[in-house]
């Protein structure tokens, strides 16, 4: 864990406290200390200062200058201070074995310098120092816990925030891909027969209008969840639910608009699925009567949707004559998306040639992932 400058300040300046008070606390000790007593004292505070960087080499010298300090009778210049700090430390950021080790080691010491210093203590002492210590590696440890579970609740946001981006892209592709290939085609027809069919012309140019609106009103709606305001004074007949299989018709419609000729058999019983679910299904819908537009050539599609009892099925199949090579690449963004947002569901989809020519896109979602009968 890289230590941040702020904290090392802090420790610096928290090192040079103890260091001052423990050279004090020596100076008016008696008798007249010498300067190895001077030494020892700041070394049970100094190494504070280095605590982030090397913990359990802070609490070793920590331990190592106190234990020495005792035995050439200076006294114990910071009541242990040090010590606490040093173990607070290594119960942050070292493991927990380690963190064991080190209280035992600083509860061995503590013990050793207090009979050593002062013979009659009671060892009610000894046991409160030790319970001291314990709470101490507690207190560090739960704090560790408690960074560990903050990094984690930051590291799912952002994949929470990488995954949407995923999904925002994925719709914009799906929205942007269909309506602008609809768009396309009926202009160049439009150009086409201006001079010697007009009302086809015209009839072309309606349907670039309606679809350039309707695709205009799917693209406000999705980038609605971008916002961070609220504007109140907003109608809210100016939100509208995400398209489902519901909608399918009206996709049907706006695609044999295009001039793709294109045939919707229903089977089962149809019911509600989950806006999840629902929305899945009709973009794949959508995306795979896009991909018959700008693939495809002159053909027809066929869209089979089945509600079994534990199974939807949605077929998209085509006659067209386009190499299947053209759409099955490995850099094909739209089969790609189409088998994530079926696998987001527990689904599965397959696509590829017909044997009987043309292609086929094949979703099976279970039931029991998209809704109940």
């Amino acid at each position: 864990m890289p230590a941040n400058p702020r904290t090392t300040a802090a420790d610096v300046l928290l090192a040079v406290l103890l260091t001052a008070l423990a050279i004090v606390t020596q100076a008016g000790s008696a008798p007249e200390p010498g300067w190895p007593a001077y030494v020892l004292a700041a070394l049970t505070a100094a190494p504070v200062a280095l605590r982030q960087t090397a913990p359990v080499l802070t609490l070793l010298v920590i331990l190592a200058a106190t234990t020495a300090s005792s035995l050439l009778g200076h006294g114990l210049t910071n009541v242990g201070i040090g010590s606490l700090i040093g173990l607070f430390s290594v119960a942050i950021l070292r493991s927990r074995p380690v963190a064991a080790a080190m209280w035992a080691l600083s509860f061995a010491v503590i013990l050793f310098n207090g009979f050593h210093s002062v013979p009659e203590v009671v060892w009610t002492h000894g046991l409160m120092a030790g319970v001291a210590l314990a709470g101490v590696w507690m207190l560090g440890d739960s704090t560790k816990r408690w960074s560990q579970r903050a990094e984690r609740a930051a590291e799912e946001a952002a994949q929470a925030v990488a995954n949407e981006r995923v999904r925002i892209g994925r719709e914009l592709h799906d929205i942007v891909a269909h309506h602008m290939s609809v768009i396309s085609l009926q202009a160049g027809l439009a150009k086409y027969v201006i001079d010697t069919d007009p009302p086809t012309a015209v009839r072309a140019i309606d349907t670039v209008g309606d679809t350039s609106r309707e695709a205009l009103t799917e693209l406000r709606r999705l980038l609605d969840v971008l916002r961070v305001d609220d504007d109140a004074s907003e109608p809210d007949d100016a939100y509208h639910p995400q398209p489902g299989l519901a909608s399918l018709d009206e996709l049907v419609e706006r695609t044999r608009g295009a001039g793709l000729r294109v045939d919707l058999v229903t089977t089962g019983q149809p019911r509600d699925l989950p806006a999840g679910p629902d929305l899945c299904a009709y973009r794949i819908a959508q995306e795979s009567l896009t991909n018959v537009l700008k693939h495809a050539g002159p053909a027809s599609a066929r869209i089979e949707l089945d509600y079994g009892e534990r199974m939807l099925t949605l077929g998209v199949t085509d006659d067209g004559a386009a190499p299947a090579k053209s759409r099955t690449s490995p850099k094909s963004h739209g089969i790609r998306g189409m088998r994530e947002r079926a696998e987001l569901y527990g689904g599965a989809l397959t696509a590829g040639p017909r044997a009987a020519g043309g292609f086929g896109v094949v979703l099976r979602l279970p039931i029991d992932e998209v809704g109940k009968a």
